[in-house]
C-alpha cells in the first residue's frame, strides 16, 4: 500500500518509523517532512495544513492511505475532504477535531459526558474574564480557546499573572484569533499523564501510557513548550486507574460524539491529572501526542498500519496491540531560542550513520533512535530548521535504564545552543517501576 504522512515533526518521523516496518508499506512520503523522514520515504513540499493541495497529491500518486499527524489539518477538515474524494484517511473528521480545535467546545462534552474536569467558565470580553479572576482568586489557569502549538495555557500562581495572560491573550493576540477566547479554569494539583486511545468511533483499544514533561527547564521551570521529553509506560496508570480512565473518560466522550451524530476515528488523546490514584481530564487531543508519540511506538511490537486501517474501516474489535515490556525514554533537544523565535541554520554533529538499532530503526546504539523534528538538509550537512530538533530515544529495563540510555544517545549528538532537560523521568525514578502496558 502507498502511504502519506502528513507533517513535518518528531511525531511525523516516529509514525512513518513504524509504519516503514509493516509489510504491506510499499511506498512512503511525507509531506512536507524533515532531514530524518527523508532516509525512509520521499518528502513532499507541501504544508501540512495545505488540505486541497494534499488531496490533489494523494489522488494523483494512488496513496492507499493518509495518516495525519497535527492537529491543524484535523481541525481544518482534512480527513472530510480526503473521504469526500474517496481517499482513505486515519483522523477524526472536522466536527470531531473541535475537541481539540476549541477547549471550551471539549469543556461542553465532557459537562455532557459526565467526565471530571476542572471547573471552569468561557469569556469573549477580557474586562469580564479579568472580574471572574478577582472573584475565583489563585492559583487558576488561563487557557487560549483555539489551537496555539502547545503554547496557549499559563498556569498562574497570582491573580496579577491571570490577568497578564489575559492580556497577552486576548488583547495584545499573542496567539492571534486563538486566544480571542479564554477559558478559565481552577487549578489541578497532581502529576501529569498522557493517554490515548485508537477508536473506529465504537469500539476503543488503549495504547500505552505515557508522561510528558511540558516545562523548558529541570524541576518543571521556565516556560511552557510543546514538550521537552517523555518516558512510557507511567508508573501512575495501574490497571484499576486505566479500566477507570476507558470506563469514565474515554468511552463516554465518543458516545456523546456519537449521540451528536459525530462518529470519531483515530486517536483520542487525554491529558490528565492524576491525584489519589483518581484522573481529571486537562484538555483532549486528536492526534498522536509529541514527544509522547516517540517513546509509545517504540513500545508497540504490533503493525501500526494494521491497527489504522482497522480504525478506517471500522474492525478495530479485533484488535489487541502487543507491547514490548521494556520502558522508554525521550530527550528531546531543542534549538537556542526555544520556545520563542528559535535560530535556524546551525549544523548538527553526531546523528546516526544509518546503522540499525535494536529499536528497530535507524540508530546510533542498541536500543535507541533518534527522531527528528526541526531539521532540514543543507548541502551534505543536517541544520536546525525549528524549536524542537530532535527526540532521543532509548528502551530498557525500566524507566531508570531508558532514561540512561537515552541520556547516552544525547551525550553524542551537538549543536550549537543546543537546549535540554537533564530531569526526565525524574519523578518515576522516585517510584519502583512496575509492570505496566
Amino acid at each position: 500500500m502507498r502511504l502519506l504522512i502528513v507533517g513535518g515533526g518528531g511525531r511525523e518521523h516516529a509514525l512513518l518509523w513504524k509504519l516503514a516496518q509493516s509489510g504491506d508499506a510499499e511506498a512512503l512520503y511525507c509531506a512536507p517532512g524533515n532531514a530524518g523522514t527523508a532516509a525512509l520515504a520521499t518528502n513532499v513540499p507541501i504544508a501540512a495544513d495545505d488540505v486541497t493541495a494534499l488531496r490533489d497529491f494523494a489522488q494523483r500518486e494512488r496513496i492507499g492511505c493518509t495518516v495525519v499527524g497535527p492537529e491543524l489539518p484535523l481541525v481544518r477538515g482534512i480527513v472530510d475532504a480526503f473521504e469526500a474524494a474517496g481517499l482513505r484517511c486515519f483522523g477524526p473528521v472536522r466536527r470531531a477535531a473541535a475537541l481539540e480545535g476549541s477547549k471550551a467546545y471539549a469543556k461542553d462534552v465532557m459537562h455532557r459526558a459526565g467526565v471530571p474536569t476542572a471547573a471552569h467558565a468561557a469569556f469573549d470580553d477580557a474586562a469580564a474574564a479579568d472580574r471572574y479572576v478577582d472573584e475565583l482568586g489563585a492559583p487558576l489557569v488561563v487557557k487560549a480557546d483555539g489551537l496555539a502549538a502547545g503554547k496557549g495555557v499559563t498556569v498562574c500562581a497570582t491573580q496579577a499573572e491571570a490577568h497578564a495572560a489575559i492580556d497577552a491573550s486576548m488583547r495584545r493576540r499573542a496567539f492571534g484569533a486563538a486566544g480571542s477566547r479564554v477559558v478559565i479554569e481552577e487549578f489541578l494539583d497532581g502529576e501529569e499523564v498522557s493517554f490515548m486511545a485508537l477508536t473506529d468511533g465504537v469500539a476503543l483499544v488503549p495504547l500505552a501510557s505515557s508522561q510528558d514533561h511540558k516545562r523548558l527547564g529541570d524541576g518543571d521551570t521556565g516556560p511552557n513548550t510543546g514538550g521537552m521529553g517523555a518516558y512510557s509506560p507511567s508508573p501512575l496508570v495501574t490497571p484499576a486507574l486505566e479500566r477507570a480512565i476507558m470506563d469514565d473518560v474515554m468511552r463516554p466522550v465518543i458516545a456523546t460524539l456519537a449521540a451528536d451524530g459525530i462518529r470519531y476515528r483515530g486517536v483520542l488523546y487525554a491529558g490528565l491529572m492524576v491525584a489519589g490514584g483518581r484522573a481529571k481530564v486537562l484538555e483532549f487531543n486528536v492526534r498522536f501526542g509529541d514527544p509522547e508519540c516517540q517513546v509509545v511506538l517504540p513500545r508497540l511490537r504490533s503493525d501500526l498500519l494494521a491497527l489504522v486501517l482497522a480504525v478506517t474501516d471500522g474492525t478495530l474489535a479485533a484488535c489487541t496491540p502487543e507491547w514490548d515490556a521494556r520502558a522508554s525514554a525521550g530527550i528531546v533537544l531543542a534549538a537556542a531560542g526555544y520556545p520563542g523565535e528559535p535560530v535556524k541554520g546551525t549544523p548538527i554533529a553526531g546523528l546516526p550513520d544509518g546503522r540499525p538499532g535494536r529499536a528497530g530503526g535507524t540508530g546510533a546504539w542498541d536500543d535507541g533512535v533518534i527522531f527528528h523534528s526541526g531539521t532540514a538538509r543543507r548541502g551534505a550537512e543536517t541544520v536546525t530548521a525549528g524549536g524542537r530538533v530532535l527526540t532521543v530515544t532509548a528502551l530498557g529495563a525500566g524507566i531508570a535504564d531508558a532514561v540512561a540510555h537515552a541520556y547516552g544517545g544525547v551525550a553524542r549528538v551537538r549543536f550549537d545552543g543546543m537546549q535540554y532537560r537533564h530531569d526526565i523521568g525524574a519523578r518515576a525514578g522516585a517510584r519502583r517501576d512496575p509492570a505496566r502496558r
